[in-house]
């Protein structure tokens, strides 16, 4: 039996993305508990978390650690090309490694994070993006430790 759309299932993907930046559940059912949070299913959380990821608008849902805690991180930079953009990013995303990346008005327009368990496996990933771009990566290891908040009201039109 199909379950009829409300103007909350339409709502739900917002209230997720504004809801759920800070203070993610951690329990055996995260989402079950999300659930409850905002008066729905879990059954319905999951499914707009799905349909998110299918669109485009969620990439990954999990943990975020200090830096350099566990494993090795770092951020990485490239000057690519206009016209190699899309070609160039689709090859960075297609590391698990990478967290994200995103384009940059700068000669270095393509930035991005690199994790890995330990820092040799760090630095194979980065060598094979050079390698198979046929570009230089740019290479900025932490220095020194700031904490950013990154939960943010999202703007909705």
């Amino acid at each position: 039996m199909a379950m009829d759309r409300t103007e909350e299932d339409d709502n739900l993907p917002r209230r997720l993305l504004d809801g759920c930046q800070r203070d993610f559940p951690l329990t055996p059912r995260p989402f079950g508990a999300l659930a409850a949070r905002l008066g729905t299913t879990e059954a319905r959380v999951l499914d707009a978390f799905r349909d998110m990821r299918k669109d485009g608008l969620v990439g990954r849902i999990g943990a975020v650690y200090r830096t350099n805690t566990v494993g090795s991180s770092c951020l990485a930079a490239i000057g690519v090309p206009l016209d190699r953009l899309d070609e160039v990013a689709a090859l960075v995303c297609s590391f698990p490694e990478v967290n994200h990346n995103y384009e940059r008005e700068h000669a270095f327009n393509l930035w991005f994070v690199v994790t890995a368990p330990d820092q040799a496996r760090r630095d194979a990933v980065l060598d094979a993006i050079e390698a198979q771009s046929g570009l230089r990566v740019l290479r900025l290891p932490m220095l020194e430790d700031f904490h950013l908040d990154l939960g943010f009201k999202l703007s909705w039109s």
